[in-house]
């Protein structure tokens, strides 16, 4: 029944985007945008078991073509600003709920999960804390006040919180926080525990940027959480926001570092995923864009344990980004005009290829997992091609054989050896070459490539026949 309603909804939303894009354009005097066809980028995330989220702007929820796109295309969804200190808790004690109940409605209405952002923070505090001079122990009181009471107020509908956010300096170090300089760094514990309590059932995370990498400031995080995890503090998870630059998005490396998070024992999840540009953007950047939107989304999907994935923000009209970088934007899957750009695709793309394929009928079967096992691995890269060697192994014997895989959004295939090759889209069909149609059951089958336009993917999935292999 659930699975029936939410397409339901997701049919009837996606009306009521092109509805909506019509008026957009009459009101904002742009050309109405053609929306992108089906399946949605929640539909296809859902058979990856992952979550696609982003970040709401609460004063564009009257906007239908805003609020459209953000119920179609996504299950999950973060306050952008509704939920922290100074617009919760403005005067001490004296709460606003109204933007973070509007968000929880929303959602509830969409069937979408939500991400509670922030608790605890350096920045964005009202003034009365800012400026406020407390002792040691009524700090701590009112900080563990205010986590309880924004978490009971949610409890239930919220599922997942930054508990604590951006704690670290870029060497490592903890930042020198009004909460640090007082407290130490007993204050992040202490706020995962009043977390806890008060609404046991959400998933509770320390949230930071850049962190995507193995880097000073990732190994003080991954220092922290090991520590408060020996401790017994309750962490669930960790967010790493991804506010990256074009052409500087290093996909293995990051799917590496969410690795070892992973390893101990937490969820890790791309919380605030960007990636600007120096403006004005042109097709070539946009198509750069649109790998490194792959990459990072390929990384996460490559990762059991990485439950999602939030992009901050929906349009580049409405992005934090040319107010904060200057001269740089263009930095959402969608343009100023609300119309998808590559890097939607590419989401899509990633998705479709971690979920075996397009889920447009809700009975389709799961794709089945052959006898096979194949390995994908990049042994070269450059800015604009990558050599990838594949190997599969069979468990029945063959005569004659197929082999597909998905390419980066923009990745050609420029040259192969060791078989006949095909592309279609993103897909790369290879056949048996004549002297290596015949394959012994539990034999290997070896070819290789080149690209051009950009980079394939190590760890990238093999189908032979119609059958999905297993990694390695």
């Amino acid at each position: 029944m659930r699975q029936h309603r939410v397409r339901t909804v997701r049919r009837l939303a996606r009306a009521v985007v092109a509805a909506s894009a019509a008026t957009a354009a009459l009101t904002f005097g742009f050309s109405a945008p053609s929306q992108a066809a089906d399946p949605t980028l929640r539909e296809v995330a859902e058979p990856t078991g992952r979550f696609i989220g982003t970040a709401v702007n609460d004063g564009l929820l009257g906007n239908g073509t805003y609020s459209a796109i953000v119920s179609t295309e996504f299950d999950s969804v973060t306050a952008e600003n509704a939920m922290k200190w100074e617009a919760v808790e403005p005067q001490r004690g004296q709460f606003n709920w109204a933007g973070g109940d509007r968000l929880v409605q929303f959602a509830q209405q969409n069937d979408q999960l939500v991400y509670g952002h922030t608790l605890v923070w350096h920045s964005q505090m009202p003034g009365w804390l800012q400026n406020g001079s407390f002792s040691n122990s009524e700090l701590r009181t009112i900080m563990t006040d205010h986590v309880t009471t924004q978490v009971a107020r949610y409890k239930g509908k919220v599922q997942r919180w930054d508990v604590v956010n951006e704690a670290f300096n870029e060497d490592g170090s903890f930042r020198q926080s009004k909460f640090y300089q007082q407290l130490g760094s007993s204050y992040i514990a202490d706020s995962f525990r009043a977390a806890r309590a008060a609404d046991p059932n959400a998933k509770l995370f320390i949230n930071d940027y850049n962190t995507e990498l193995d880097n000073a400031k990732s190994d003080g995080l991954y220092r922290l959480v090991s520590d408060l995890k020996a401790q017994g503090v309750p962490i669930d998870g960790v967010g790493f926001q991804n506010h990256l630059i074009v052409g500087q998005v290093n996909g293995p490396a990051i799917r590496q570092n969410l690795q070892r998070f992973a390893d101990l024992g937490l969820e890790v999840a791309i919380t605030e995923l960007d990636i600007r540009m120096q403006m004005p953007s042109d097709s070539s950047k946009l198509q750069q864009q649109a790998r490194d939107y792959r990459a990072v989304a390929d990384a996460c999907l490559a990762v059991s344990r990485c439950s999602g994935i939030t992009v901050w923000g929906v349009s580049d009209r409405d992005s934090w980004v040319p107010d904060v970088f200057q001269g740089q934007g263009a930095a959402c899957p969608w343009d100023d005009n609300y119309r998808p750009k590559p890097a939607y695709d590419a989401l899509r793309d990633a998705f479709v290829a971690a979920g075996g394929g397009d889920p447009g009928d809700p009975g389709d079967p799961e794709p089945p997992t052959g006898d096979c096992s194949a390995t994908f691995t990049v042994s070269n890269r450059w800015a604009t091609g990558s050599v990838v060697s594949v190997t599969v192994r069979t468990g029945q014997a063959l005569n004659g054989w197929r082999a597909r895989f998905e390419l980066p959004t923009g990745v050609s295939l420029a040259n192969g050896w060791n078989g006949g090759f095909s592309q279609s889209g993103s897909t790369v069909t290879v056949t048996n070459a004549p002297y290596n149609g015949t394959v012994a059951a539990g034999g290997t089958i070896s070819f290789g490539f080149q690209t051009s336009g950009g980079a394939a993917q190590d760890g990238t999935r093999v189908s032979l026949g119609d059958q999905a292999c297993a990694a390695g």
